[in-house]
């Protein structure tokens, strides 16, 4: 793991930094300079550690990583009465309202000043006499590499933003306009592949994926592709891409690169998409990551501290063990009260999600945490409050103490090997349709899911793959199967143009679901119908919970051999079985009696209340308000326009 002597550092750089209010906290000046700071890679690594620094704190750890990320079709925590001025706001979609809340503030602060410790070692591995060594090249592809990533917070959160690509100096004018996304993603992408072949591997070097490599680079570059491809934000509210509404003749809009030996350069959608396609093969053609085997097993092993090299994961943002990080506290099983300690649980999925998980697909048990544990034993969780299971402070390899919370020292995934297969299907099919590149693509990513009923993907592949669109779609549904509790979703859905779409289709789902299971009204509706209202769970002498009956209706009369065959040779253990509501509470009763009747859930209508085209044709107001202490001290930044609510 990195350890925290590289988490947080004191920056050699320092002394080239002046305070300035408007954007960035610079620190004070050391007695070092540039020019020795950057005169052998030793010293250079150790600033460079300095912008790793910056995902140490509370702005990423539990907030820019996972908790804004939420009220999606995937991740989704319920909301308040009204708006309440916290995270809850960024939840429902009204985070134009936070423009005052200083978490935002945090947020804003803490991902420009990544990026101004990332131009430092930028400009002084650039202006070094030994700039061409080896090391030093490795040392500023992660400085691109990180860069790179703060931007890609940047723009997710807020939209167009002011855009440097030099450090801050004395006398330099730091009130800026905001610059076009578009601009910054294809910057950022020549960044990448410009510097991708002076990197290293993961497995070439000390600490490997807990570094910026070559394979996140090349897998960073194809994302930002895909992004710059995609729709966005615009200031007058609407979702649109780049050729809509941009002069393509712009070159800061333009990606040159040569792959094979044949130079191209990118300006349109489909130049992107094209670029995408290429570093995903290429990452995929290197060799050097497999999937791995197990897909439970890549999260049981960031809990327990082990690393692997070469296969799933490309890149993890490393953490000392039971010292940083907030893994397994606010994204995780949801435990309490136990001697490892207790979480704060702020990523939940919804029993849609549930749903769209087939009952041989592995990831379904590995991705959904349908109990919280206690010294108590084990409850069972609601169809709305179900947690991530990738992760749990239960696998840690030491007990942090009963009192510990936070600060688990899990590592977060920024990228992992099955993105590049997905976002490979993804571009080939822009590309081409769903061609045998783009089936097999998918196909290899959810075969890995399916173990013994691999089978299984090769027949369903060929029944939905039957144009662009639906075989788009199954990306989209790969995608949310895949990466659940990963948060990765309220960013795809933006560039997709398909976030109002999935909120409509969640809250219907949603509905609907709960009427079929209180038979509302006689009404059924066939998708429904054998859904569970119920669920039925036994319970052990630990006082643990085992499921019967995870999806489906039961049938009542033959529990007793559902029992004996989930339980097997357990069922000595069973103290109880146990019928409680399930499908049943997602929607309320509004009248009582044998004539009852049933309206939306009040998690249906909260959880994505800034949102209010019943069509799910309008833009969704997904960014956050610029932080006021931001505005107050600028000329140019305001929260006008980019669909924000305002009140």
């Amino acid at each position: 793991m990195i350890r925290n002597k590289f988490l947080i550092t004191t920056l050699g750089l320092a002394a080239l930094l002046l305070s300035c209010e408007e954007y960035l906290d610079v620190e004070s000046p050391s007695a070092f300079d540039a020019q020795y700071v950057f005169s052998n890679s030793s010293d250079a690594q150790k600033v460079i550690w300095g912008i790793y620094a910056r995902f140490g704190e509370d702005a990423f750890t539990s907030r820019q990583s996972c908790v804004w990320l939420q009220n999606t079709d995937v991740e989704c925590m319920g909301v308040s009465a009204s708006p309440d001025g916290s995270r809850r706001d960024i939840w429902s979609l009204q985070g134009g309202l936070l423009s005052t809340f200083i978490d935002v503030q945090r947020g804003w602060d803490n991902d420009y000043l990544a990026i101004d410790r990332a131009n430092q070692c930028i400009e002084g591995i650039l202006s070094s006499e030994i700039s061409d060594d080896v090391e030093m090249q490795q040392l500023l592809g992660e400085a691109y590499c990180l860069r790179s990533f703060f931007y890609y917070l940047l723009v997710g959160y807020w939209g167009d933003v002011p855009y440097f690509r030099q450090a801050a100096k004395g006398g330099m004018e730091l009130d800026i306009p905001k610059c076009d996304k578009n601009i910054i993603y294809s910057m950022c992408i020549q960044d990448l592949v410009d510097i991708q072949e002076k990197m290293y591997w993961s497995g070439e070097m000390e600490y490997g994926t807990e570094r910026m490599n070559r394979e996140f680079c090349i897998g960073m570059a194809a994302r930002l592709a895909l992004f710059r491809a995609g729709y966005g934000m615009t200031k007058d509210g609407t979702m649109k891409r780049a050729e809509e509404y941009m002069d393509m003749n712009n070159d800061s809009l333009k990606v040159t690169y040569t792959l094979n030996g044949v130079t191209k350069t990118a300006v349109s959608s489909a130049d992107y998409f094209l670029l995408a396609k290429e570093y995903c093969q290429l990452l995929i053609d290197s060799g050097t990551h497999e999937l791995e085997t197990d897909f439970h097993q890549i999260f049981t092993n960031q809990c327990k501290y082990v690393k692997t090299f070469g296969g799933d994961v490309l890149f993890e943002v490393g953490f000392l063990a039971a010292k940083g990080g907030d893994v397994g506290w606010c994204v995780g099983s949801p435990v309490t009260s136990s001697p490892f300690g207790t979480t704060t649980i702020q990523v939940n999925f919804n029993a849609a999600y549930l749903y769209m998980f087939d009952e041989h697909d592995s990831r379904m048990d590995a991705t959904i945490a349908r109990v919280s544990t206690s010294n108590a034993g084990q409850e069972l969780l609601g169809p709305t409050a179900m947690a991530c299971a990738k992760w749990n402070r239960l696998w840690m390899s030491n007990s942090m103490g009963s009192e510990s919370s936070k600060g688990t020292g899990i590592n977060w995934p920024l990228m992992r090997y099955s993105d590049i297969y997905l976002m490979l299907a993804e571009a080939e099919n822009e590309l081409n349709g769903p061609t045998n590149i783009a089936k097999n693509a998918l196909a290899t990513v959810r075969k890995r899911a399916f173990g013994p009923y691999a089978s299984d993907v090769d027949s369903y592949i060929a029944e939905k793959a039957t144009g662009k669109d639906a075989f788009f779609n199954m990306v989209i549904d790969e995608r949310a199967l895949e990466f659940g509790g990963e948060c990765l979703r309220k960013f795809d859905l933006v560039r997709w143009n398909k976030y109002g779409k999935k909120i409509i289709e969640t809250k219907d789902k949603l509905t609907n679901m709960g009427l079929t299971a209180n038979n509302a009204e006689g009404k059924i509706i066939d998708e429904y119908a054998n859904y569970a209202p119920d669920v039925y769970y036994a319970v052990d002498v630990n006082k643990g919970i085992t499921i019967l009956n995870p999806l489906f209706k039961i049938d009542e009369a033959n529990l007793d051999n559902i029992l004996a065959e989930v339980m097997g040779s357990n069922i000595e253990n069973v103290t109880e079985v146990v019928k409680t509501s399930w499908l049943k509470k997602l929607v309320r009763s509004a009248t009582a009696g044998e004539e009852a009747t049933y309206t939306e859930s009040d998690y249906v209508i909260r959880s994505w209340r800034g949102y209010t085209d019943p069509t799910g044709e309008a833009a969704v107001p997904y960014l956050i308000a610029i932080p006021e202490s931001k505005i107050v001290n600028s000329k140019y930044l305001n929260n006008d326009g980019y669909g924000l609510i305002a009140q």
